[in-house]
């Protein structure tokens, strides 16, 4: 029996993801690569892996017993892997992580970019998605996520820092209609709101320690945050927005804070990893700058606070 190490992780992510296609789209291969890889692998054992009809390939049963042993060996390499990798000095390796694509592309990415140049033995692979990913099925080594981390059931977590949301407007919107000062007012005020599948985010506002959900009317109503930021500066009205994404124009004055006596509505930021004996130096590392970097990206204040560190 002859068969290249090279195609068991295509075949293991073939099963996982329930089809030649979307693991092709993972691995950014062709649906062709895919094929061809467990057709060697099926060569080689001399047993059917798939079933196969134009439209579906479903495992068979020796396709899976081959696929339980493959993934107990892959997870037994990534462990050797990690406990050889936690002894050295430098961040080397591919480092897989997960991130919310605005958030990620204007705040993570640049500090693991960074960090990736001063570390020329890293290998970086950054996913900008808003879904939750499974770390574990996805392949990834850390994942980022904003407010609740969800089910951490084999994974790790720990604070990197926070996001703080609150409104703005641009100094001419303003100029015309005036300035709210409490919640009241704001019913008589234009607003551009996130929606999605018809449903439109309701603002968490403070006052005085208690927490109101307010839910804004608005004729303008997109589910893309940046333009909801492009919009206000346009004029259009209030907008509950992330302090992160408007730094720039509040700085230019391009836009300005709105009830400045309410605190921010903060929502705190995660990094999840799998769970293991070992964490990887590229892990960490990541993590680490993370946790230093993070908060002056993020967040009005250059304060991480608590550092939390969670199964």
């Amino acid at each position: 029996m002859t068969i290249s190490l090279s195609d068991i992780p295509v075949f293991v992510c073939a099963v996982d993801t329930g089809g030649f296609s979307e693991a092709g789209r993972r691995l950014n291969l062709s649906r062709s690569s895919v094929g061809r890889a467990v057709a060697r692998l099926e060569a080689g054992l001399n047993v059917r892996l798939f079933d196969r009809t134009t439209r579906h390939q479903s495992v068979t049963a020796d396709g899976q017993l081959f696929y339980e042993h493959c993934q107990r060996a892959m997870a037994e390499l990534r462990a050797v892997e990690a406990a050889l990798d936690s002894g050295s000095s430098a961040p080397r390796g591919k480092l897989r992580v997960s991130m919310p694509v605005l958030f990620g592309r204007m705040c993570v990415a640049p500090i693991l970019t960074r960090l990736a140049r001063e570390n020329p033995g890293l290998e970086l692979e950054l996913s900008f998605s808003d879904r939750k990913v499974d770390l574990l099925e996805d392949g990834f080594d850390l994942a980022i996520r904003i407010g609740s981390p969800g089910n951490a059931a084999g994974t790790r977590i720990r604070r990197v820092g926070h996001e703080e949301t609150m409104l703005y407007a641009a100094p001419g919107y303003l100029d015309r209609q005036g300035v709210p000062e409490a919640i009241s007012e704001l019913d008589a005020h234009d607003t551009v709101t996130y929606s999605r599948a018809g449903r439109v985010q309701s603002w968490t506002l403070e006052v005085e320690g208690v927490v109101h959900e307010f839910n804004p009317v608005s004729r303008l109503r997109f589910d893309d945050i940046d333009a909801i930021a492009d919009a206000a500066t346009e004029g259009f009205g209030l907008a509950w927005l992330p302090f992160w994404l408007v730094k720039k124009r509040v700085e230019t004055g391009e836009l300005v804070p709105v009830m400045r006596q309410m605190p921010p509505y903060v929502s705190e930021v995660w990094a999840l990893w799998p769970d293991g004996a070992h964490l990887p130096t590229r892990v960490r590392a990541a993590i680490d700058a993370l946790v230093t970097e993070l908060p002056k990206q993020a967040s009005s204040s250059n304060g991480a606070g608590r550092d939390d560190t969670c199964v």
